[in-house]
Protein backbone atom coordinates (compact mmCIF):
# COMPACT_ATOMS: atom_id res chain seq x y z
CA UNK A 1 0.00 0.00 0.00
CA UNK A 2 1.40 3.52 -0.96
CA UNK A 3 0.58 6.58 1.27
CA UNK A 4 0.34 9.12 -0.96
CA UNK A 5 0.85 12.54 1.69
CA UNK A 6 1.03 15.27 -1.37
CA UNK A 7 -0.59 18.64 -1.96
CA UNK A 8 -4.70 17.80 -2.40
CA UNK A 9 -6.16 19.15 -5.65
CA UNK A 10 -8.55 21.91 -5.71
CA UNK A 11 -11.13 19.28 -7.10
CA UNK A 12 -12.97 16.91 -4.42
CA UNK A 13 -12.17 13.56 -5.79
CA UNK A 14 -13.90 10.18 -5.77
CA UNK A 15 -14.65 7.97 -3.26
CA UNK A 16 -11.68 5.60 -3.17
CA UNK A 17 -11.93 1.49 -2.98
CA UNK A 18 -9.96 1.57 0.48
CA UNK A 19 -12.02 4.47 1.67
CA UNK A 20 -15.16 2.50 0.54
CA UNK A 21 -13.81 -1.10 1.70
CA UNK A 22 -12.63 0.70 5.46
CA UNK A 23 -16.23 2.63 5.55
CA UNK A 24 -18.33 -0.79 5.12
CA UNK A 25 -15.90 -2.73 7.63
CA UNK A 26 -16.94 -0.05 10.42
CA UNK A 27 -20.35 -1.72 10.25
CA UNK A 28 -18.88 -4.93 11.44
CA UNK A 29 -18.43 -4.27 14.96
CA UNK A 30 -22.20 -2.69 15.48
CA UNK A 31 -23.38 -5.64 14.01
CA UNK A 32 -22.05 -7.67 15.92
CA UNK A 33 -22.68 -6.12 18.77
CA UNK A 34 -26.28 -6.30 18.01
CA UNK A 35 -26.25 -9.88 17.45
CA UNK A 36 -25.08 -10.15 20.89
CA UNK A 37 -27.21 -8.39 22.31
CA UNK A 38 -30.14 -10.24 20.50
CA UNK A 39 -28.36 -13.55 21.84
CA UNK A 40 -28.14 -12.39 25.38
CA UNK A 41 -31.39 -10.92 26.02
CA UNK A 42 -31.66 -13.12 28.82
CA UNK A 43 -29.45 -11.25 30.62
CA UNK A 44 -30.37 -7.62 30.76
CA UNK A 45 -26.84 -6.29 32.88
CA UNK A 46 -25.02 -8.27 29.83
CA UNK A 47 -26.92 -6.34 27.20
CA UNK A 48 -26.99 -3.47 28.78
CA UNK A 49 -23.25 -3.17 28.68
CA UNK A 50 -23.11 -4.33 25.17
CA UNK A 51 -25.76 -1.39 24.29
CA UNK A 52 -23.74 1.33 26.40
CA UNK A 53 -20.47 -0.17 23.83
CA UNK A 54 -22.43 0.15 20.85
CA UNK A 55 -23.49 3.79 22.03
CA UNK A 56 -19.65 4.64 22.62
CA UNK A 57 -18.90 3.42 19.20
CA UNK A 58 -21.32 5.28 17.26
CA UNK A 59 -20.72 8.34 19.57
CA UNK A 60 -16.84 8.28 18.34
CA UNK A 61 -17.96 7.96 14.28
CA UNK A 62 -20.92 10.64 14.96
CA UNK A 63 -17.62 12.78 16.05
CA UNK A 64 -15.78 11.70 13.70
CA UNK A 65 -18.08 12.80 10.75
CA UNK A 66 -18.01 16.37 12.26
CA UNK A 67 -14.21 16.29 11.92
CA UNK A 68 -14.82 15.57 8.53
CA UNK A 69 -17.74 18.23 8.33
CA UNK A 70 -14.95 20.48 10.09
CA UNK A 71 -12.42 19.69 7.15
CA UNK A 72 -14.66 20.58 4.20
CA UNK A 73 -15.62 24.00 6.31
CA UNK A 74 -11.64 25.00 6.33
CA UNK A 75 -11.80 24.42 2.43
CA UNK A 76 -14.14 26.99 1.68
CA UNK A 77 -13.15 30.92 1.47
CA UNK A 78 -16.24 32.31 2.41
CA UNK A 79 -19.26 30.98 4.18
CA UNK A 80 -16.87 28.82 6.48
CA UNK A 81 -18.61 29.56 10.20
CA UNK A 82 -22.10 28.10 9.06
CA UNK A 83 -20.43 24.66 8.39
CA UNK A 84 -18.07 24.93 10.82
CA UNK A 85 -20.55 25.77 13.63
CA UNK A 86 -22.60 22.80 12.41
CA UNK A 87 -19.50 20.47 12.55
CA UNK A 88 -19.17 20.78 16.29
CA UNK A 89 -22.42 19.55 17.01
CA UNK A 90 -21.70 16.18 16.43
CA UNK A 91 -19.63 15.95 19.51
CA UNK A 92 -21.71 18.25 21.66
CA UNK A 93 -24.99 16.02 20.87
CA UNK A 94 -22.47 13.24 21.68
CA UNK A 95 -21.36 14.00 25.12
CA UNK A 96 -25.22 15.36 25.79
CA UNK A 97 -26.19 11.57 24.71
CA UNK A 98 -23.55 9.92 26.34
CA UNK A 99 -24.05 11.75 29.63
CA UNK A 100 -27.75 10.88 29.50
CA UNK A 101 -26.89 7.08 28.88
CA UNK A 102 -24.65 7.08 31.95
CA UNK A 103 -27.63 8.19 33.81
CA UNK A 104 -30.25 6.00 32.77
CA UNK A 105 -29.11 3.68 30.72
CA UNK A 106 -28.86 3.09 27.41
CA UNK A 107 -31.93 2.04 25.67
CA UNK A 108 -33.04 5.44 25.31
CA UNK A 109 -30.03 7.93 24.74
CA UNK A 110 -29.15 4.80 22.04
CA UNK A 111 -32.23 5.53 20.04
CA UNK A 112 -31.55 8.85 20.02
CA UNK A 113 -27.73 8.43 19.68
CA UNK A 114 -28.92 6.46 16.09
CA UNK A 115 -31.30 9.11 15.10
CA UNK A 116 -28.47 11.44 15.11
CA UNK A 117 -26.58 9.78 12.88
CA UNK A 118 -29.22 9.24 10.59
CA UNK A 119 -29.73 12.84 10.57
CA UNK A 120 -25.93 13.87 9.39
CA UNK A 121 -27.01 12.42 6.18
CA UNK A 122 -28.78 15.65 5.40
CA UNK A 123 -25.67 17.56 6.11
CA UNK A 124 -24.31 14.78 3.77
CA UNK A 125 -26.57 15.84 1.02
CA UNK A 126 -25.97 19.80 1.15
CA UNK A 127 -21.88 18.85 0.80
CA UNK A 128 -22.85 17.00 -2.21
CA UNK A 129 -25.06 19.46 -3.65
CA UNK A 130 -22.51 22.57 -2.98
CA UNK A 131 -20.16 20.40 -4.95
CA UNK A 132 -17.64 20.06 -1.98
CA UNK A 133 -18.15 16.45 -1.08
CA UNK A 134 -16.26 13.78 -4.08
CA UNK A 135 -17.39 11.45 -5.85
CA UNK A 136 -19.47 9.00 -4.60
CA UNK A 137 -19.82 10.69 -1.01
CA UNK A 138 -23.75 9.76 -1.01
CA UNK A 139 -23.35 6.11 -2.25
CA UNK A 140 -20.86 5.88 0.49
CA UNK A 141 -22.35 8.05 3.80
CA UNK A 142 -26.16 6.59 2.84
CA UNK A 143 -25.73 2.70 3.55
CA UNK A 144 -23.19 3.91 6.03
CA UNK A 145 -25.20 6.03 7.96
CA UNK A 146 -28.36 4.24 7.49
CA UNK A 147 -26.93 0.81 8.52
CA UNK A 148 -25.21 2.85 11.61
CA UNK A 149 -28.14 4.49 12.81
CA UNK A 150 -30.54 1.86 12.64
CA UNK A 151 -28.60 -0.76 14.37
CA UNK A 152 -27.78 1.74 17.25
CA UNK A 153 -31.40 2.44 17.58
CA UNK A 154 -32.18 -1.59 17.12
CA UNK A 155 -29.15 -2.25 20.34
CA UNK A 156 -31.35 0.60 22.04
CA UNK A 157 -34.73 -0.88 21.87
CA UNK A 158 -33.63 -4.70 22.41
CA UNK A 159 -31.38 -3.70 25.70
CA UNK A 160 -34.43 -1.65 26.67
Amino acid sequence: MHLDLSQPSESPGRVGAVARGLGFAGLLPPLALVALIAWTRASPDRSSLLATALDLYAAIILSFLGGMWWSFAMRRRRGQGGLAALAVAPSLVTAALLLWSAVSGPNWPGVALGSAVLLTLLVDRHLVATGEAPAGWMGLRMPLSLGLGLLTIAAGALAG
